[in-house]
Order: structure tokens, then C-alpha cells, then sequence
């Protein structure tokens, strides 16, 4: 079953997701700097429709994953699963700690930045290895195969998506950080993706080999 999963891509996936969940916990959560993509959905329909987030978010999630294993295949699953787990259990290990920049929430311009940074780096190498941190990038990653389009586009524009229709409740002010997090995030995704990795071998190919 899990012949295919190399052992590297697997330790990139736990150290890219735990690089994720510390750049939420200690820059996102304190400075009230929000993400686009399914994050975003699920707080504008819990503001308009009192959906909780706990329930759009499985659904939204759930459905984009199914997309993308149809898509993708089943490896794309198992990676994506690897890194749900690394990211609630370092998040849960953040948790433990104080925030290392309190001072970061006065400073909304620098948060952004170095939010965007975490999350490109995280996101971008669980998805350069086959895997999703959630579900908008499991959905990026179906479309991105489906059309061809690069990841930092389709990204983008569903994030554009998502703050455009976020504006109607977030004020300006707070707005236009979270509009700079998701650009600048979306790019450096889209640069990670060109980062040289060993290519997997298909088992067939091995069992030549052998």
C-alpha cells in the first residue's frame, strides 16, 4: 500500500508542515492576519450564515480532498495525511510556548511578510512532494493538473476570491496586510515548486531492477 511513498519526501512533509503550523501559531494567530483560500471561506460563512467553522471547514476540506484524489491519485492522499498529522501535533507543541513576537501585532507590515514566508515554505514543500496542508491546496493542486495554469496563479486568484468577499466584514485596515500575506505566499509556493528533489521511480521500474 504504501510502496510508493519515499522516505524522504515523507521527513520533508513532517518538517514542512511543522515549519506551517509555527509560522501560524507565533505570527498569523498573534497579529490577526488572515489567509485566504478555505481558512478564509470558512470565517465569511460563519460571520453572514453562523456556520461554524467547524463544520464548513470539514466539509469544504473533505470535498477538496476527494477532488483531489481523483485527481491526483492515492499517493497524494497518504502525503496529504502525513502532513495533517505533523501539523496538528507541532501545532499542539506551539501551543505549549508563549508566542516568541508579542510584539509583532503592532507591527501588522512585518507580520505579513514573515507570515507569508512560513506559510510559502511550509505549504510550498508538502505540495513540491505530492501532498496537501488543507484543502485549498489539495484544490490548487487538482486544478494546477488539470489546466496546466502554475500553482501561484491558481492561488491568487481563488485568495483574491475569498478577501474580496472577506472585505464586506473585515475592516480595510487589517485587509490589505492579509491581501500582501496571500500574494507574497502564493509566490513563493509557486518558486518552491522549481526546487530540484529526487524524482520518484515507479515500482515497476524497480522491480525491473530487482
Amino acid at each position: 500500500m504504501f510502496r510508493t511513498l519515499r522516505p524522504l519526501y515523507c521527513v520533508i512533509t513532517v518538517a514542512a508542515s511543522a515549519v506551517l503550523a509555527f509560522g501560524l501559531y507565533h505570527v498569523h494567530a498573534l497579529a490577526d492576519v488572515t489567509e485566504g483560500g478555505v481558512l478564509g471561506l470558512t470565517l465569511l460563512l460563519d460571520h453572514w450564515f453562523c456556520i461554524s467553522p467547524a463544520v464548513s471547514g470539514f466539509i469544504l476540506n473533505a470535498a477538496c480532498y476527494v477532488f483531489g484524489w481523483r485527481t491526483l491519485g492515492r499517493d497524494f492522499i497518504w502525503y496529504s495525511a502525513l502532513s495533517s498529522i505533523a501539523f496538528s501535533a507541532a501545532y499542539a507543541v506551539c501551543e505549549l510556548y508563549p508566542p516568541l513576537w508579542p510584539q509583532l501585532y503592532e507591527l501588522p507590515l512585518l507580520a505579513s511578510v514573515l507570515g507569508a514566508m512560513f506559510v510559502g515554505v511550509g505549504a510550498g514543500f508538502c505540495v513540491r512532494v505530492g501532498g496537501a496542508t488543507g484543502g485549498d491546496d489539495a484544490l490548487a493542486m487538482a486544478i494546477s493538473h488539470l489546466t496546466g495554469w502554475k500553482l501561484q496563479w491558481i492561488y491568487l486568484v481563488s485568495d483574491l476570491l475569498v478577501l474580496g468577499l472577506s472585505a464586506t466584514y473585515i475592516p480595510f485596515g487589517r485587509l490589505w496586510y492579509s491581501l500582501l500575506t496571500v500574494i507574497l505566499s502564493g509566490q513563493i509556493v509557486g518558486l518552491v515548486q522549481h526546487i530540484p528533489l529526487p524524482e520518484k521511480k515507479s515500482p515497476k521500474k524497480e522491480d525491473e531492477k530487482a
